[in-house]
């Protein structure tokens, strides 16, 4: 019989797709590894964009995007990129007002794809009224990245009035959510995998930074903002949760779940909830200013299916419940594993 204990991993541990799922493996390897290395500290709730120093009026993000295929129903990874991180900024309440974008190729990707997807990012730049104003572009020796990446950084300036923080919620709020949720993830897996559901199923990529701004007049009644992407409603929620001290309930009725992707998901085995999204947040405001951020929020086409889907309790603290059709609660865990990998 062997009694000896089996020896720690420690630094024989490696990097998995689970680290970059968004979910509880994201959280810990921020905890635990990225931010002790940078100085930064995790006593503050970890936001979609930063603040900078002395200048709080202004506000940066970056991101990275690794989406396979580059091309998917609805868009591809150039109009995600810009999307994504004028939506990081619209989540703690800023106008975009620069980007950047650096491209990493994989010798071999045809060019006619590179102009495209460019084209594609430069287009959604110009939509959203906001200049591409420096970049840069490496290639990378066949096999050693998946043909093409690329990474962004935003500047914002924050809308007057709005002051969302990940740490913002309160007991009592109302949760509301602007449109649909599991587009995205859908239509990428289902056309990564050839599963057939393309013509059923759109991304959601696009800009909310108007439906933000739509919120202005409810001004500090605006507690939270968390677009759901990696890990999907279930991760910003838990986010929101544990970051704000409170605990969540929502009811699974009042979730807008498309007929097509409670399809997909059935065949599939996914649970909505964690399905990543691109063109929906999920907001929390004062009870009382509720039904006023929905009708602000209809007056918009990306967000004429905004609904409330629920309201935040006094605890327990980070603990999130979905009341069931039944009348049951169960209880909503932070994503775990990577069930979609490389979807943003």
């Amino acid at each position: 019989m062997n009694l000896d204990c089996p020896l720690p991993q420690g630094e024989t541990e490696v990097v998995q797709l689970s680290h970059g799922a968004g979910g509880r493996m994201t959280a810990e390897l921020l905890d635990h590894l990225v931010l002790p290395a940078l100085g930064g500290h995790s006593d503050g709730p970890l936001e979609d964009a930063a603040l900078l120093p002395d200048q709080d009026e202004l506000a940066v993000t970056t991101d990275s995007f690794v989406v396979s295929p580059l091309s998917f129903p609805g868009g591809d990874i150039g109009s995600l990129a810009v999307h994504g991180t004028v939506n990081d900024l619209a989540m703690r309440g800023a106008l975009p007002v620069a980007l950047t974008v650096a491209v990493i190729a994989e010798e071999g990707l045809p060019l006619a794809e590179l102009r495209g997807v460019l084209d594609s990012a430069g287009k959604a730049a110009h939509q959203v009224d906001v200049p591409v104003i420096t970049g840069d572009t490496k290639v990378v020796g066949h096999g050693a990245a998946d043909r093409l990446f690329l990474n962004t950084t935003g500047i914002g300036r924050r809308i007057p009035g709005l002051t969302p923080s990940a740490g913002g919620a309160r007991p009592g709020d109302a949760v509301l959510l602007s449109g649909p949720i599991g587009l995205h993830g859908t239509a990428v897996l289902s056309t990564r995998e050839g599963l057939g559901f393309a013509t059923d199923i759109v991304s959601d990529t696009r800009p909310l930074h108007r439906l933000v701004a739509a919120l202005a007049p409810s001004g500090p009644a605006v507690h939270s903002l968390r677009d759901p992407t990696r890990g999907g409603l279930a991760a910003s929620l838990n986010e929101i949760a544990l970051a704000s001290g409170i605990g969540i309930e929502i009811t699974e009725d009042a979730l807008p779940v498309p007929p097509a992707v409670a399809a997909a998901c059935d065949l599939l085995g996914l649970d909505p909830l964690i399905v990543a999204n691109e063109g929906c947040f999920v907001a929390f405001v004062a009870d009382d200013v509720a039904d006023e951020a929905l009708t602000a929020l209809r007056r918009y086409a990306e967000g004429a299916q905004a609904v409330r889907i629920g309201h935040c309790t006094a605890g327990p603290a980070g603990r999130v419940e979905l009341r069931t059709l039944l009348g049951a609660r169960r209880v909503i865990d932070m994503p775990l594993g990577e069930q979609l990998p490389r979807i943003c």
